[in-house]
């Protein structure tokens, strides 16, 4: 078995040089040349306008509240902070960003504000320095069209 498979390692080259295949090494230069398939660029060039498309359906943001959390130099105290929301508010998606020399812990994505003042006010418990509603460009769940599609039959 052992020996069948050597056999096949090396006279692999010798394969691959005959079918067309795509690889293909000359013993005397010092470079490979790669046959590609055209229609290879047509797929890739495809694929990447689909996962555009799919980025652009699932996240699409608006003008809404976010609720401050926590600002801080302390890059300890901002992790247990976003630690702290994801614990007690697993709803909620916890945004940490770092802008020299300050990171700051939002949390949510609230169209709108009395919402927002409800999770401020149990935020309040948790965070007794004190929680902010802030204007913020959020995330927003798109309308799934399909649920139309479906009330209408």
């Amino acid at each position: 078995m052992k020996f069948a498979f050597l056999i096949y390692l090396l006279s692999a080259p010798l394969l691959w040089a005959q079918s067309g295949s795509s690889f293909i090494k000359n013993a005397d230069s010092s470079f490979i040349v790669v046959f590609k398939d055209p229609r290879i660029d047509t797929l890739l060039k495809l694929q990447a306008k689909i996962n555009e498309i799919a980025v652009k359906e699932s996240r699409r943001t608006d003008k809404g509240f976010r609720i401050l959390v926590i600002s801080t130099t302390n890059r300890n105290e901002a992790i247990a902070a976003k630690t702290k929301i994801y614990t007690h508010f697993p709803e909620l998606k916890a945004y940490l960003w770092y802008q020299s020399p300050y990171y700051r812990v939002k949390a949510g994505n609230f169209k709108d504000r009395k919402e927002a003042e409800a999770y401020q006010r149990r935020m309040n418990i948790f965070f007794p320095r004190g929680v902010f509603i802030m204007n913020d460009i959020i995330e927003v769940k798109p309308v799934k069209e399909s649920s139309d599609q479906e009330k209408q039959q």
